[in-house]
């Protein structure tokens, strides 16, 4: 097996920072390194630029708008993103809904949803997690009945959905709903596409430490869903939550974050003083550091190995969960080092300190204002796209069939 980069893969890296040092605007590369906040204009901007390249869409398949770029041409364009200060694209409609929509979707829905989520007419939320039905998704208990009136068939969904991530931007949600409660749990589940604008839904802000609101709640009252907007078939929407799944997990190892935030870490290690020397001259600070470092690039080894057998086919197994539970700790180990490397800089913060404009007078240096937020947020990794909890279950599984 052959991990190195080819000739042509290095030419298409060449091709990606060419075009990010072109058209990436400074000022949104700017916030995302400082770790300030993108407002919903940034993304759309960032999504614009992209789409006008033909490069938002880098894996939808060509015949939908796609650029199909293997999972190597993928793999590095993150890693230059993120070493460029790019902010990540936003998931939901691109990356989550966008492949169910072109394996399960009819031709109707496809020419419909996959157009508006290229031009940013949609911007999508997911609609999976509940009070009560987290890691445990098949527990979902937002309803939907079965309706018809002088418009047509419709569904009236009752319930509430909660850590919706941005879902005070998006305009449609793509949600679990329970339609058969007398079944085996996920036999009952169906998959439905509902405009965030219909009567009846609230949305609330649930508000974090770091005094953001990056994630909501959203309620359901009596919601009329045209039965159009069913994707594929009623209580079949188990099957397609979990190969939305599958696309949610792609690149979870967050190679390229965590490249950017190592390097982010050297950098304060060398400004930072401990003693009248820099951190990087501590030989304690320096071990951990190293430690990191091994750690990430054997992780980016086994990334490439894993990259490699699915360009030439192969399906990942327990791999995935490996290079998920090792790049959620790595990513974290980054931000708890660069926490411990601010010391008292990174305790205290303003939350205005991380929107822009802020022209206060700053307690700490620019790079550490969002280094105590980041360091709380990024414990959410260990939890999303499956919990590692789960993710070693599956591992003992798979390799050592217990």
């Amino acid at each position: 097996m052959d991990i190195a980069y080819t000739k042509q893969e290095n030419e298409f890296r060449a091709d990606i920072r060419g075009f990010l040092q072109e058209k990436l605007p400074k000022s949104i590369s700017n916030t995302v390194k400082l770790g300030h906040r993108l407002t919903k204009k940034d993304h759309e901007e960032w999504h614009a630029l992209l789409n006008e390249k033909g490069w938002l869409a880098n894996h939808w398949p060509s015949k939908f708008g796609g650029a199909n770029w293997n999972a190597v041409q993928r793999h590095i364009f993150e890693e230059e993103c993120a070493m460029a200060g790019a902010p990540r694209i936003v998931p939901f409609g691109l990356m989550m809904l966008a492949p169910v929509l072109q394996k399960f979707g009819n031709k109707q829905q496809q020419d419909y949803f996959l157009p508006r989520i290229l031009d940013g007419r949609h911007w999508w939320c997911q609609g999976y997690s509940e009070p009560g039905a987290g890691s445990d998704l098949a527990s979902v208990k937002t309803k939907a009945v079965r309706g018809k009136d002088a418009d047509g068939a419709f569904f009236t969904v009752n319930g509430q959905k909660t850590w919706t991530t941005l879902g005070q931007h998006a305009n449609w949600i793509f949600c679990l709903v329970r339609t058969n409660p007398d079944v085996k749990k996920q036999a009952g589940i169906s998959f439905l596409l509902i405009d965030m604008n219909t009567a009846g839904i609230t949305v609330r802000p649930i508000k974090l430490l770091d005094g953001d609101c990056e994630v909501n709640e959203v309620f359901f009252d009596d919601v009329k869903v045209p039965l159009d907007n069913l994707i594929g078939e009623e209580n079949m929407g188990w099957t397609y939550a979990k190969y939305l799944l599958t696309h949610e997990r792609t690149n979870i190892a967050g190679i390229g974050a965590s490249n950017a935030g190592l390097a982010h870490l050297k950098q304060i290690a060398l400004q930072e003083k401990l003693g009248g020397k820099p951190l990087a001259d501590n030989p304690f600070f320096a071990a951990r550091l190293a430690q990191i470092e091994i750690d990430l690039m054997a992780m980016t080894t086994t990334n490439l190995r894993v990259i490699s057998q699915a360009a030439a086919g192969q399906a990942p197994g327990a791999e995935s969960s490996m290079l998920k539970i090792k790049g959620t700790v790595i990513r974290q180990a980054i931000n708890d080092l660069t926490r411990r490397a601010l010391g008292p800089y990174a305790a205290p913060f303003i939350s205005e300190a991380l929107d822009k404009g802020y022209n206060e007078d700053p307690i700490g240096p620019d790079y550490a204002a969002a280094v105590c937020s980041k360091y709380f947020n990024n414990y959410k990794l260990s939890i999303f796209g499956g919990s590692n909890e789960i993710q070693r279950i599956i591992i003992s599984k798979t390799i050592l069939g217990l």
